[in-house]
């Protein structure tokens, strides 16, 4: 789906630009610094130093998200779902919390999710769906999460005994960059839901308060 966004504008295109450039040649104007003010401010400004901020540390900005061409979004959800084995059937935790994490991560990462450390960024619903789609649907949010850089996704498969509770799982465990999953805390849906992390590029853990 392609989104533009476009400014509404009465007047003809290029009326705007005009009007941004008599507005700042008006301000010029109206206040313009006489050759004594400036050699004022020069005068003051000497001898000054730029002043050092250590203060204040900014998170780099996510990378504006790109169209994607649809080609390559299927082709993503193929790789992503090719893991996605019915026969394969992952060692789970049998008692407790439906979770999982991987050989080579920490097992505290499961407490982060547990105790709300982490706020999905993505959401997938997977009510309604058969197996084949829902399989197709996690691929695709494994590959937009890495495409994306987003860690943490909430995966909702239903309550009961739903067959898509008990595949979720199963599924998700087979794949690689899958490094673990948890029953999502109350406010995203409970054991109808997971929270699950995905290894992407050049993570770095979230800063606690």
């Amino acid at each position: 789906m392609k989104i533009a966004f476009y400014l509404a504008m009465d007047d003809k295109p290029g009326k705007l630009a005009l009007m941004q450039m008599r507005d700042e040649k008006q301000m010029k104007k109206k206040n313009p610094l006489s050759a004594d003010d400036q050699n004022l401010f020069r005068d003051l400004m000497s001898g000054t130093k730029k002043l050092t901020q250590d203060t204040i540390v900014h998170r780099p900005m996510r990378k504006k998200v790109q169209e994607v061409p649809v080609k390559r979004l299927l082709q993503e959800q193929v790789d992503a779902s090719h893991y996605f084995s019915d026969e394969f059937q992952p060692r789970l935790a049998t008692e407790g919390p439906t979770r999982y994490v991987r050989e080579d991560v920490s097992h505290f990462e499961l407490k982060k999710i547990r105790r709300g450390d982490y706020s999905p960024e993505l959401f997938l619903d997977l009510h309604g769906l058969t197996q084949m789609q829902a399989k197709q649907e996690l691929g695709a949010l494994i590959a937009a999460c890495r495409r994306e850089h987003v860690f943490c996704a909430c995966v909702m498969h239903g309550h009961g005994k739903h067959v898509l509770k008990q595949q979720t799982p199963l599924w998700l465990a087979q794949h690689p960059h899958i490094m673990a999953f948890h029953q999502a805390p109350k406010e995203y849906g409970g054991d109808a839901a997971l929270l699950v992390l995905i290894e992407i590029e050049e993570w770095l853990p979230p800063e606690l308060p």
